[in-house]
């Protein structure tokens, strides 16, 4: 069972759009919060453009170019806004290892490992993700039916495997970098994301 209520829900507007965040978390004291950037002309009667994104804070705040997450962070908010979606952000820094041993990881990554055998070498599995708090999100939205911006495979499987239908997925497409072509080629070839 997830101990998740919601705090909070106040208007954002942002460059990129007119949103709500709305704040879950187990109390108000919580400085880890979930969140969920809702569109204010969402329409829950029909499939919602849903975006499920992991914190990268390397990436989605200093810009990182060792992998593609700021990048992915911000197109799939140009196409929440364009759609009138929703994007959930989870608190869980480096696939779920947190923001220490992720940055221990890119030591790792820059002796010659790459993202998943860095992981696994600090003790950890390649992803410790968990998509459960995005269900509940969804579902305290009332959204039943989205079409999910992803390339992972795992996303898919959870909302498989939920009462949330999977209307379409959706490719977030990003060109590799020369600092993250090994790690897009990580993703792709090792964790089968569909890049």
């Amino acid at each position: 069972m997830i101990d998740l209520k919601r705090q909070v829900r106040t208007h954002l507007p942002s460059k990129w759009g007119d949103f709500d965040l709305i704040a879950y978390a187990a109390s108000d004291a919580e400085n880890q919060a979930h969140l969920a950037f809702v569109h204010r002309d969402i329409d829950t009667s029909k499939p919602v453009t849903v975006r499920i994104h992991s914190e990268c804070l390397t990436g989605d705040l200093f810009g990182s170019t060792r992998c593609d997450c700021g990048e992915q962070f911000e197109e799939a908010l140009r196409i929440i806004n364009q759609d009138k979606g929703v994007l959930i952000y989870l608190r869980q820094e480096g696939r779920g290892i947190g923001l220490i041993p992720k940055l221990k990881a890119y030591n790792l990554q820059d002796q010659g490992l790459n993202t998943v055998d860095a992981n696994v070498h600090l003790g950890f599995e390649p992803d410790q993700r968990d998509y459960d708090i995005a269900i509940f999100i969804l579902k305290d939205l009332g959204i039943s039916s989205i079409n999910l911006l992803t390339n992972n495979p795992e996303k898919l499987m959870a909302i498989d495997m939920s009462e949330i239908t999977l209307n379409s997925r959706i490719p977030l497409i990003i060109r590799p970098k020369a600092e993250n072509e090994a790690y897009m080629d990580t993703k792709k070839k090792v964790m089968g994301h569909l890049i």
